[in-house]
């Protein structure tokens, strides 16, 4: 490849995954050299923020893994061949699974941000295992919102910030944290325009609340209060949209009735927020043509998170902010990724609710310590770090180790490869063909297929390859008939192997529960490119077109005698800055709503009775040992998930100092730049300090990505803080076992 050529891809350290074009150079023409948002690019349009300039430190990982790793009796790792690993792994997954049954084989992960074609994979190795029980980044921070969607629409929802008039930010802060399409542009867009208004809940005055037309700043793990408070204002003023709820909601009187007992006034002290402010917000919402909320994980992340979550809710339904342009919708993705919300039965140690099928990260140590037989006894970890990213790292450690078996799937050797009996080494996301399901866009939705932009080191393997060997190891796939029957069918031509695979999946149904697989070795060998592993989206692309008929013709894919689902699937094989998909219209938005009446159900009633019972005043999280509150994994300019494992890539903040507020910093002796100890129930650190007035008086920061234990020529190095070698698993919402990162008591001392 010419070193002035430019290639379009992608960024992948947050869910915008905004496109790029970049150029390749350096030794052996293996450096992402240089960088420019791709203008052709459906959504991001040409943006791009400036932590995607160093995503070269991705590709050239220090901790790389080329070559299987097998854990010797010693502790110590030896490099085996892929024979040799596939067979091993097979085997010692298969003898726990007739030993105990494939729900003792736990799975976690299944793609990491940007790298989402391996979870279909990875299901199919799940089904030949008979694995059941798995969980995600999404079971630590969005589930709650997932259950509180599910019991209200029956799907998902998101907010249309770029026509919105109010955008209302909960726990969010998007100049850092993106969460929608060219953020910081967009939020330039709102600032300039008169008619439009920026409104920030949250304790920390953000880059975001900065620029805010309104900042409430409620006291840290009070937002159920001051949600609470401005509902009252709402109903007990009169300010819903009754008609429009009269017509699209069910359950209203029934509401109302608990929320006009709401003590307005109590509940804004209790949040520390004056009433006069937050009546003004409620004022601004309810006269605005259009509302748009986003939360995060300040909230998810936080004390009552899932009652919060549905608070929000209620409070652009009862405005009228659903299916109207700038309010709130329903998207239509290529993939469903983020489930129905509903509960898919529970663990079977604790019994805890598993929301879109996921077990909550802050129980799965304690799911795998207990002598239970239906306790979990191996592991499968893909694209995941769970010793670093999920509370209680000591006692995650603790947990994998005692575990029959654990196979890690990673381009690196992580904090939990480390503790892994096999490491199964993949090819980067900039090796092989990749995309992303985050895309969630209204009204034009995308998706984008991404070329590889270098050729894999000898010794690793794409994902879809792995998993396709394990099945087949495992003794699971499709017979080889059938296999040949569908390979045939694909030489001849994509109608003759749509036709085929109709025959063959209606006559056997059970294919379908390893349907990537039986995809990429039939249909994924014709695909152009070498893009066999994309083989497994001519099934969603399918679905798609069947799905949402019109708005997939309305992106310009069924031409007249064609099928659309195949037109889909070629553009996508073909638009390698991203193509359309669906081009929505408003009134799909009803469409999409699962109750049995198509309508908004308002009243969930254990959160409604919770509401009911509300507590006056907020119970203390702290103690005269713990007296500060440490907002665990804040987004900064300098800081990104952890597939950036080079702490170099900082241009600033190298290590990710603690912030802490002027008046705090003077009563504890510290000083700009010093360092303090951090010490909490599960753990202690030492960091350094900056010194800020952007903090809440009592509240603390680290950032996220930091605290990396990261292999040098010096020994194993680690910059700055892991926030989870000091966060406690207990602390956990009590309805969707969501932890409380935001709200952890700690002690604070300085030292030299």
């Amino acid at each position: 490849m010419s070193s002035n050529q430019w290639h379009p891809t992608a960024c992948i350290l947050c869910e915008c995954n905004c496109g790029l074009q970049v150029q390749l150079g350096g030794e052996g023409n293996r450096h992402i050299t240089r960088i420019k948002g791709d203008k052709a690019h459906p959504s991001s349009q040409g943006y791009t923020c400036q932590k995607a300039s160093r995503i070269d430190h991705y590709q050239q990982c220090k901790d790389r893994v080329t070559q299987p790793m097998r854990r010797r009796e010693d502790g110590s790792f030896e490099a085996v061949d892929w024979d040799t690993a596939i067979s091993d792994v097979a085997a010692r997954f298969a003898a726990i699974r007739d030993t105990h049954g494939g729900q003792s084989i736990f799975y976690f992960g299944g793609g990491g941000q940007g790298n989402h074609l391996s979870g279909g994979y990875g299901r199919d190795t799940r089904a030949a295992l008979g694995s059941k029980f798995n969980s995600n980044a999404l079971a630590q921070e969005k589930t709650g919102e997932f259950w509180v969607n599910g019991r209200m629409f029956g799907a998902s929802m998101r907010g249309e910030m770029e026509h919105t008039e109010v955008a209302v930010f909960l726990g969010k802060n998007p100049w850092q944290s993106h969460g929608m399409p060219r953020a910081r542009a967009t939020l330039r867009e709102m600032k300039k325009d008169p008619n439009r208004c920026i409104i920030v809940i949250d304790p920390r005055r953000s880059e975001t609340a900065e620029i805010a037309d309104i900042h409430l700043r409620p006291a840290p793990g009070t937002d159920a209060w001051l949600l609470l408070g401005m509902l009252g204002i709402l109903v007990q003023e009169d300010l819903i949209a009754k008609d429009w709820l009269e017509t699209h909601a069910v359950g209203l009187e029934q509401l109302l009735s608990v929320l006009r007992e709401i003590p307005v006034t109590d509940y804004c002290a209790a949040a520390s927020v004056p009433e006069d402010e937050a009546r003004a917000a409620v004022a601004r919402i309810a006269e605005a043509s259009s509302v748009a909320i986003h939360e995060d994980l300040g909230v998810q992340m936080n004390r009552h998170s899932t009652l919060v979550s549905y608070l929000e809710k209620l409070l652009w339904v009862l405005t009228g902010n659903f299916a109207n342009q700038g309010g709130q919708y329903i998207p239509a993705p290529l993939l469903p990724l983020l489930g129905s919300g509903a509960v898919q039965g529970t663990s079977p140690v604790l019994g805890a609710p598993l929301i879109s099928g996921l077990v909550p990260c802050n129980i799965i140590a304690e799911e795998i310590l207990t002598d239970h037989p239906d306790r979990y006894r191996a592991m499968l970890i893909e694209s995941g770090n769970p010793v670093h990213s999920l509370a209680d790292s000591q006692r995650m450690r603790e947990a994998l180790r005692a575990l029959d078996f654990v196979v890690v799937i990673d381009i690196a050797m992580t904090e939990t490869a480390r503790e892994a009996d096999y490491i199964l080494p993949a090819s980067t996301q900039f090796e092989k063909w990749e995309a992303t399901f985050f895309n969630f866009e209204f009204p034009r939705n995308y998706f984008h297929l991404r070329k590889p932009l270098f050729e894999a080191p000898e010794g690793v393997l794409p994902e879809p390859e792995i998993h396709a060997r394990l099945v087949e190891a495992l003794g699971g796939g499709a017979p080889t008939e059938t296999v040949e029957a569908l390979r045939e069918a694909a030489k001849a031509g994509r109608a003759q192997f749509r036709a085929k695979f109709g025959e063959v999946t209606a006559a056997n149904p059970g294919l379908m529960k390893q349907v990537s697989t039986l995809l990429y070795r039939t249909l994924g060998p014709t695909l152009p490119d070498g893009a066999a592993s994309a083989s497994a989206l001519w099934a969603a692309a399918q679905m798609l077109a069947m799905k949402e008929p019109e708005g997939v013709r309305r992106a310009g894919h069924g031409s007249a005698g064609g099928d659309p689902g195949d037109e889909l699937f070629d553009a996508i094989l073909a638009g390698h800055s991203g193509i359309v998909t669906v081009d929505d219209e408003l009134d799909a938005n009803w469409r999409r709503i699962q109750a049995p009446d198509g309508k908004i159900q308002l009243v969930i009633p254990e959160l409604l009775e919770q509401i009911a019972d509300f507590a006056s005043a907020p119970e203390r999280v702290t103690s005269d040992d713990f007296p500060f509150v440490l907002s665990a994994g804040e987004r900064r300019d300098y800081t990104a998930n952890t597939i950036f494992r080079d702490a170099s890539w900082r241009k600033k903040d190298y290590s990710g100092a603690l912030r802490i507020h002027p008046d705090d910093a003077a009563s504890l002796g510290l000083v700009e730049g010093g360092n303090a100890r951090l010490t909490t129930t599960r753990g202690s650190a030492v960091t350094s300090i900056e010194i800020t007035d952007q903090m809440y008086l009592g509240h603390v920061s680290l950032p996220n990505g930091l605290g990396l234990d990261v292999t040098s020529e010096d020994g194993t190095v680690r910059t700055g803080v892991a926030p989870n070698e000091l966060t406690a698993s207990a602390h956990r919402d009590d309805f969707a076992g969501t932890p409380w990162h935001k709200l952890v008591p700690v002690r604070i001392e300085a030292v030299a």
